[in-house]
């Protein structure tokens, strides 16, 4: 737990987080995807860390921070940021959410626009179903929980084939993050992607947004970014050729991606 900060929130769960980079340069808050921990943007660190204070933390559920019983809502999970964000003295950031994190980065662009600056929605969807594959999920992390195996299908969703049949460390790392992840708190998030559906009001967001995906993604559709984009008015789209982690798969074009839309570049 090295670097890391915890900070409570109102319904009394303890979540961690950390800071890297200088301290005046712009905030720029990094939201993870479900069942990893702020580690998962390790590889980009280095290099937003130049340019931006970063603030990760990781989602209820995930990570050092606490799982609480039951099913997490989407609501829930966007109060978790505006909550670490007061208890910062953090009036406005740019917000990178990566899959479950687009989902909350959506939440946030509707119900918080004044705590955004500029939005990254990367490798997300308004909308993930049907129900009933949620379900069959969460009843699997009930009783005998099989992580092995659940972790071997994150893995075969997040990575090209090659890159995990070569068993490459930073597959590897990704693969101990799930392992280490709560059956609990991932039910928990497994419930709040299942009962969320932004498709109509995702069109409210005003704050200037960039929407990435991945070409090969299976788990939230190129297609899926592409009509968030189309439903933001004025957002950036842009595809790259990777499955459901272009800050790693594409590090390179996700990066300067990344930090040409935040510096306001055309």
């Amino acid at each position: 737990m090295e670097g890391l900060s915890f900070f409570t929130t109102g319904d009394g769960a303890r979540m961690a987080y950390r800071f890297d980079g200088r301290a005046d340069a712009p905030v720029l808050m990094l939201s993870n995807s479900i069942a990893t921990s702020l580690h998962m943007w390790d590889g980009v660190m280095p290099d937003l860390a130049e340019h931006f204070r970063v603030l990760r933390y990781d989602t209820r559920g995930n990570g050092a921070s606490d799982a609480p019983a039951g099913a997490y809502s989407l609501d829930r999970l966007g109060r978790d940021v505006i909550e670490l964000l007061d208890g910062l003295g953090l009036e406005r950031v740019h917000f990178l959410g990566l899959s479950l994190g687009g989902f909350i980065g959506q939440w946030l662009g509707v119900r918080a626009p004044e705590r955004i600056d500029r939005l990254v929605l990367s490798n997300t969807s308004a909308h993930l179903g049907p129900p009933q594959e949620f379900d069959r999920r969460i009843a699997e992390l009930t009783g005998d929980v099989d992580m092995q195996a659940i972790a071997e299908g994150f893995i075969r969703n997040w990575f090209p084939s090659s890159m995990v049949d070569a068993r490459l460390p930073v597959v590897e790392s990704f693969r101990e993050m799930v392992l280490q992840t709560s059956p609990q708190g991932l039910a928990g998030s497994y419930a709040a992607v299942r009962d969320t559906d932004l498709s109509r009001i995702v069109t409210l967001v005003t704050r200037p947004t960039l929407v990435i995906s991945g070409e090969h993604d299976n788990v939230t559709a190129a297609s899926h970014g592409e009509a968030i984009a189309a439903a933001i008015p004025g957002a950036r789209y842009l595809v790259l050729p990777c499955v459901h982690l272009p800050n790693v798969e594409s590090e390179r074009a996700f990066v300067d991606a990344v930090r040409a839309f935040l510096s306001g570049a055309a």
